[in-house]
């Protein structure tokens, strides 16, 4: 305890030093924070995604569609127990700016596989009742002020011609971190237009989403339902639905590297800020330290001062730092709206944080503990003054 209170009240003998040194290290902290919260909700689509459901696509690319006849085929494959599908939209919503995801899915099908969207049963019947009837996440619902029995007009773009959808039921996420700033219609609204406006583009489906009895059994199941396919007119690439979300991620790898790259410097910049404080604190105390060690006290208690003293003023910086991150975060959330439909901070990125302060405060006082351990008691006596 006496130890303890001698490693604070050094700490505190030069206060404005302290308090600056302090602010540095909030600042260091919850920027790396903020940064892989960032990155983490870059990847939050991937993370989230089921160890059991399997997407397939048009194996040239994604812009190009598969037969509606597919999903017979699909559900016949070994192994499998569910297929639904899905198209991308791409509507206006009274302003370009107005951007959210939009999907035209196969109903109940869809559903069936994605149970972490939770739907009051009345709400979701209506929605199944209703062709022009859609479902909007709670963020989603939260950010444009939706609610059960409005009506939202779309102004299609992959898809032209205006859309009116009625949102007959607003979903929550069974976890935190369920996408919850979508919108899903039913994909035979678009399709009785399209057999109007456009037969050719007809009967035509984005992706394929494949519910498997097994998450071990997945590469087996996509080869078979891929070779059910070979040499046709549109071959398909069958992957875990967590490699077809990092497909999109990797597009800007680049730009989440950097995000990374950014969040180390901070840290690394602010360890030579706080090597530099412990160097300027243990060359005033060099002649402590030699009285210390001539009264008999050992390499190990100097140590420990110096290395409490560097420790002690971490961890006042990780604290804050983290603590002033979660309403901030919470509060970026809200603000970016569904351009990040996923954003909070994890546990592992607070566990990252305390990783960051320990290893900043023990790094800086390596240094001056080596000085201040190797010191000569007489050179340290002559520094006194």
């Amino acid at each position: 305890m006496y130890t303890l209170r001698l490693i604070f009240k050094n700490t505190m003998r030069h206060k404005l030093r302290t308090s600056l040194t302090i602010l540095g290290l909030v600042v260091a902290i919850f920027s790396f924070g903020l940064l892989q919260t960032v990155v983490d909700a870059w990847y939050a689509g991937a993370e989230g995604a089921s160890n059991t459901t399997l997407v397939t696509r048009n194996k040239t690319s994604l812009v190009f569609p598969l037969p509606l006849s597919y999903q017979a085929r699909i559900r016949a494959v070994p192994g499998v127990s569910g297929v639904g599908f899905a198209n991308w939209f791409q509507g206006t919503y009274k302003d370009p700016k107005n951007f959210f995801a939009q999907f035209a899915i196969s109903g109940e099908t869809y559903l069936n596989i994605y149970p972490d969207y939770l739907l009051p049963p009345d709400e979701r019947a209506a929605f199944l009742r209703d062709r022009k009837g859609c479902i909007v996440g709670r963020k989603l619902a939260d950010q444009y002020g939706f609610k059960v029995g409005d009506i939202i007009p779309l102004k299609g773009t992959i898809y032209p011609g205006n859309w009116e959808l009625v949102v007959r039921g607003i979903y929550d996420g069974k976890q935190s971190t369920t996408n919850t700033a979508t919108l899903f219609f039913h994909w035979d609204y678009v399709n009785e237009t399209m057999k109007k406006v456009a037969a050719r583009r007809a009967n035509q489906i984005g992706v394929y989403v494949v519910q498997i009895d097994q998450p071990e059994n997945a590469a087996a199941i996509s080869s078979a339902v891929d070779k059910e396919f070979a040499n046709s007119l549109a071959e398909t690439l069958t992957e875990t639905e967590k490699a077809f979300q990092l497909g999109f991620v990797s597009m800007s790898e680049a730009i989440v590297v950097a995000i990374r790259v950014v969040s180390f410097v901070v840290i690394i910049i602010i360890a030579a800020v706080m090597a530099n404080t412990m160097a300027m604190s243990a060359r005033e105390r060099l002649g402590e330290y030699a009285t210390l060690k001539a009264l008999g006290f050992g390499p190990g208690f100097l140590a420990l001062m110096i290395f409490g003293e560097s420790l002690l003023l971490s961890a006042f910086g990780a604290a804050i730092g983290i603590v002033i991150l979660f309403p901030f975060a919470a509060f970026l959330g809200k603000v970016m709206g569904t351009m990040f439909p996923v954003f909070e901070v994890s546990q592992l990125t607070v566990i990252q944080q305390v990783l960051a302060a320990l290893a900043i405060g023990s790094v800086a006082a390596i240094a001056p503990t080596v000085r201040a351990v190797r010191i000569n008691i007489v050179d340290g006596l002559r520094s006194i003054g």
